[in-house]
């Protein structure tokens, strides 16, 4: 017979339930166990999942503060950007208007400049203009008194006199054309 065989034979052997005394050495080895893994082994278990639960709570909280932080960053450079592109468009339209300004400043310049060049030529030609007349008029008075002094026949070189005879005639020649001039019109 076997051995399975000779344990089944025999009612009083249940492989269950242990041997009393067995089952206290047992017992004593279990609580002896437990009682060594609850004073040295659970507080380290607990001080681990202690710091873990800090660690991630505090991860936790770290980044939520980043996160806010870095929306208020954002936040920041937001308004430093419009403040930044207004500022832009302030300084553009500021040196529109500057160019604007300059350039009615170069036109009235040039405006003046203009009418200082027209004017001095007005006073250059009216200068020429007297200029010309009075030479003009030596020079008819000085043509008129040699043809005056060979028709008389006498010589009219008495300078007083001639400018005196080529005044008046001369004076005559400018009534008439004036009065032409007056009537034409």
């Amino acid at each position: 017979m076997s051995l399975a065989m000779h344990l089944v034979a025999s009612e009083d052997f249940n492989p269950l339930i242990p041997k009393g005394p067995e089952l206290v050495i047992g017992l004593i080895c279990f609580f002896i166990v437990f009682g060594l893994l609850g004073k040295k082994l659970l507080p380290s278990i607990e001080k681990t999942l202690a710091e873990r639960r800090d660690l991630i709570e505090g991860g936790i909280e770290r980044a939520d503060a980043a996160q806010a932080e870095a929306q208020a960053l954002l936040e920041q450079y937001r308004a430093e950007l419009a403040e930044a592109r207004h500022e832009a468009a302030r300084i553009t339209e500021q040196a529109r208007e500057q160019g604007a300004a300059l350039i009615g400043e170069m036109r009235e310049e040039g405006q003046r400049q203009r009418e200082a060049i027209v004017a001095a030529g007005h006073a250059q030609i009216e200068a020429d203009k007297k200029q010309a007349t009075a030479a003009l008029r030596q020079d008819v008075g000085s043509l008129a008194s040699q043809l005056a002094s060979r028709i008389v026949g006498e010589s009219l070189e008495d300078h007083a006199r001639q400018s005196g005879v080529i005044d008046r005639f001369l004076d005559d020649l400018e009534a008439k054309a004036a009065a032409n001039t007056a009537v034409a019109k």
